[in-house]
């Protein structure tokens, strides 16, 4: 019994980092590339790419690689 409730402890402490998102998006106002967490809604950011990432990390190394951000 105790090895289900550390099983299911350990599942809950963990769920909300694996469903963490990261979206690049673009400033309407400024045209600059940014990364944010939040999916943008097209209002004041624009979401580049149709894909999201699992880390902050991967989402910026994919800025470098988008035209709309390199210019």
């Amino acid at each position: 019994m105790k090895y289900v409730l550390a099983g299911l402890l350990i599942a809950g402490l963990a769920t909300p980092a694996l469903a963490a998102e990261f979206y690049v998006a673009q400033r309407a106002d400024t045209n600059k590339c940014v990364v944010v967490a939040k999916k943008p809604t097209g209002k004041k950011l624009t979401m580049l790419g149709t894909e999201s990432f699992a880390t902050k990390p991967e989402a910026k190394e994919a800025m470098k690689g988008m035209p709309e951000c390199n210019s």
